[in-house]
């Protein structure tokens, strides 16, 4: 090939077909962090997020409205650049060989899709700080009791295992949030006369983002590393959907989704989707919620 401006903006075109389809290969499950992400469209480099200090509820109107003060000003998640690059040598061009390098185009649209599943993951996995100045997952979540006084709350059901989640992801706020500040593109330095090119001999083709994640609330996700079984289940399930805001008042949560690595699918089957136990007996946690499987997960 000539290495015209008309012929490298051609082949610039062709690489970037490559990494769409393989950015479009996934499908749904391209998307699995909206599941247990809120996605924010972030406009600057650290977004500062006025969380709720509790999940609102309805009360009956007596008297002035009570206005919710937003909390958390000093909860904020900074944006982090990624990239992924490969360079394709000139002679590669010059002798027609660069259909070698269209499938490795289509890897970096995969992975670049599957970024925001893993990031989403590598987080969750890290157990940051949240909101309320503890660990998303911890045994000391500060809430006001009926009294006014503070109590402890915990949504972690400790063990050793393979970490698996009860969620309810019915709300609009999610246990997660994914922060978007530049989408994931593909581009390219073409140029012969840039100075990279010249004394590389390579042309440079790659992707790259700003994004980041961090936590929501944790109100709406208990994890447990205990053993999968019924009685586990149904303990986390328990502590979720039992969860009480300030004052004692119940936040009204749903065990909608049950998320699990990899390790853990044939066990989370047999309680979520079996019709009957290993005894033979109606099993009474059928269909009780969604099971997720998150191939990014732990599984040790």
């Amino acid at each position: 090939m000539d290495l015209t401006s008309a012929n490298l903006q051609a082949l610039f075109k062709a690489y970037r077909t490559n990494f769409q389809q393989g950015f479009n290969s996934l499908g749904e499950e391209g998307a699995l962090y909206e599941l247990f992400c809120t996605t924010v469209n972030s406009t600057t480099a650290v977004e500062v997020y006025p969380w709720l200090k509790t999940l609102p509820r309805m009360r009956e109107w007596l008297g002035d409205r009570v206005v919710h003060g937003l909390e958390g000003a000093d909860f904020s998640i900074k944006n982090r650049k990624f990239e992924l690059t490969a360079g394709v040598p000139r002679d590669a061009i010059e002798d027609d060989t660069y259909g070698l390098y269209a499938p490795t185009f289509e890897e970096f649209g995969r992975s670049s899709r599957e970024h925001p599943n893993e990031l989403s993951v590598e987080v969750l996995e890290a157990n940051p700080l949240c909101y309320d100045g503890q660990n998303l997952f911890d045994t000391d979540h500060p809430v006001l009791d009926a009294s006014g006084a503070e109590t402890s709350v915990s949504n972690d059901m400790g063990g050793s295992g393979p970490a698996w989640y009860v969620m309810d992801l019915s709300r609009a706020i999610k246990p997660m949030i994914f922060q978007r500040r530049r989408a994931y593109d593909f581009r390219a330095l073409t140029d012969l006369m840039d100075s990279k090119v010249f004394l590389t001999d390579d042309f440079l083709f790659g992707t790259d983002a700003r994004v980041n994640a961090g936590p929501g609330l944790w109100q709406l996700v208990v994890r447990s590393k205990q053993t999968f079984n019924a009685a586990n289940y149904k303990a986390a399930r328990e502590r979720l959907t039992t969860l009480k805001g300030d004052h004692g008042r119940p936040l009204g949560l749903r065990h909608t989704h049950t998320m699990v690595p990899n390790t853990l699918e044939g066990d989370a089957r047999v309680i979520l989707m079996n019709e009957r136990d290993a005894a033979g007996a109606t099993n009474p946690w059928q269909n009780t919620s969604q099971l997720v499987l998150n191939a990014w997960l732990a599984n040790a």
